[in-house]
């Protein structure tokens, strides 16, 4: 090898490397705990719907033709009441486990808020016909 090598930088480099492996290191180690994420979010625990006393609202404008689905407890199972209006004497489906008691609730809405906008959909294209016959 001689003096003027390219050879010789790479090796006399390496070497400085290698001979003072703690000086390199620090750093590295600083870089890497820069580069490391932040200790991550926790993650959210979803906790169990307490059934007893779960409610959901139907959609609609007027309160006294709202459906309402309520879970109660009562001697250990679970009841749906389900009631339209505030005073209505509500027909009652259980007994029935808690889970089925939700899911019930959760579907009684799902598929009352779909018929809503269903409807309300085609109260909008009857009321657009309506016009648009009496503007021609």
């Amino acid at each position: 090898m001689t003096q003027g090598d390219p050879t010789d930088n790479a090796l006399a480099t390496i070497a400085s490397i290698l001979d003072a492996p703690e000086a390199r290191r620090e750093p590295d180690k600083a870089a890497a705990a820069e580069q490391k994420p932040a200790t991550p979010p926790p993650i959210p625990v979803s906790r169990p719907i307490e059934a007893h006393g779960y409610t959901k609202f139907g959609p609609g404008p007027m309160a006294a033709i709202r459906f309402k689905w309520t879970v109660r407890l009562e001697n250990g199972d679970y009841y749906v009441d389900e009631t339209i209006g505030e005073n209505s004497t509500p027909i009652v489906t259980g007994p029935m486990s808690r889970e089925a008691a939700i899911r019930m609730v959760d579907d009684r809405e799902s598929d009352a808020r779909r018929r809503f906008e269903l409807f309300k959909s085609e109260m909008t294209e009857r009321a657009t016909a309506n016009r648009e016959s009496s503007d021609a």
